[in-house]
């Protein structure tokens, strides 16, 4: 069947219109040779609202967490484009950690927690409230895995259930109901595997199998299947994190062996290792990120050797630099779950 760029259809699953982007001489095949930031043969949502409008600004949380001695169920949210302190938004339907969150411009979802459990569970963003809960994962799973999205679909990589997973499954966030299986990664992995996205792409890195790795791979969101190799970080990292905006990704933070200040980013679109991009305020280990399309914000976690901090940093994602001050969370904790209504996958 042929089908030429611009044609709309009304997708039943998310109950949004979308185009057909494709370049010119697209006539239905399987080709995914790029064009712009969007490959070919991608149907893309329209997009007739923004973050300003549902909330006054792209809006990032922060979900669950350890706080010695106890596990939260606290969810804080932060304004991306101001500065400041978090403030409360809600609690989540689990006092846990370790678990991985994404999110739509509407909808955040987090999963997965230290006893490896399958719930997922969801909070309208553009308002403030409890979690419900949205269904299951297809795989249970903690130990920090990676979740990224686009406007339509989400995923969540990596972990264990206690052993080490390579498996990813998928949701479509504007639903409720269980997950389904996508593929695999290169290679199994837990302890902070790292994600970020765009429109098109999903990207994981670092994390540990058991030795802690490098590893940079990717997915093509719409499609299901396993992941490809992108690249090398500049460095071996677990337990740190990721954000972007639709053309950077970000990685900062983490350990092996020591804990690390560095933040290395990427060209989503292209393939390639890691550059140098700055340093965080001090040194990370179980913190978590969340942007907008300017801003990336990450949560510190566990500083060597003051312990939990409360400290947000941030960072002009299209520049090169070390991160600024933000403001605090509203308390010390570790192994949270981020995500944001702003990021470079809507």
């Amino acid at each position: 069947m042929s089908i030429k760029p611009g044609a709309l259809r009304f997708n039943t699953d998310s109950m949004k219109l979308e185009i057909f982007r494709g370049s010119p001489n697209y006539e239905g095949s399987a080709s995914m040779a790029g064009i712009g930031t969007l490959a070919a043969g991608q149907w893309e949502e329209i997009v007739a609202t923004s973050p300003e409008a549902q909330t006054g600004g792209a809006r990032g949380l922060f979900s669950r967490g350890f706080s010695s001695p106890a596990n939260l169920n606290t969810i804080d949210y932060i304004t991306i484009s101001t500065t400041g302190n978090a403030i409360d938004f809600g609690d989540s339907t689990m006092t846990n950690r370790q678990g991985g969150a994404l999110a739509s411009r509407t909808r955040s979802l987090t999963a997965g927690n230290d006893s490896a459990t399958n719930t997922i569970d969801y909070v309208t963003i553009s308002s403030t409230g409890d979690a419900q809960d949205f269904g299951d994962l297809n795989q249970a799973r903690g130990a920090l895995p990676a979740g990224v999205s686009n406007s339509t679909r989400g995923m969540f990589a990596g972990g264990a259930s206690p052993a080490t997973l390579d498996a990813i499954d998928y949701v479509t966030i504007a639903s409720t109901g269980n997950a389904v299986d996508f593929g695999n990664l290169t290679q199994a992995r837990q302890d902070g595997v790292s994600g970020c996205q765009s429109s098109t792409r999903a990207v994981f890195a670092g994390g540990a199998d058991p030795a802690t790795v490098n590893t940079i791979d990717y997915v093509t969101t719409a499609t299901l299947g396993n992941a490809a190799d992108f690249g090398n970080l500049t460095e071996t990292r677990r337990s740190g994190s990721g954000c972007s905006n639709a053309i950077r990704g970000i990685f900062a933070g983490g350990y092996q062996p020591a804990h690390k200040d560095t933040i290395d980013y990427i060209t989503i679109a292209t393939l390639g290792n890691a550059q140098d991009f700055g340093n965080l305020s001090s040194v990370s280990v179980l913190g978590t990120a969340v942007a907008s399309s300017t801003r990336g914000c990450h949560y510190i976690g566990y500083q060597q050797p003051t312990g939990l901090v409360s400290t947000i940093d941030y960072v002009q994602i299209m520049s090169v630099g070390d991160a600024i001050d933000f403001g605090d969370i509203s308390q010390n904790r570790e192994q949270a779950a981020g995500s944001s209504n702003g990021h470079g996958g809507l």
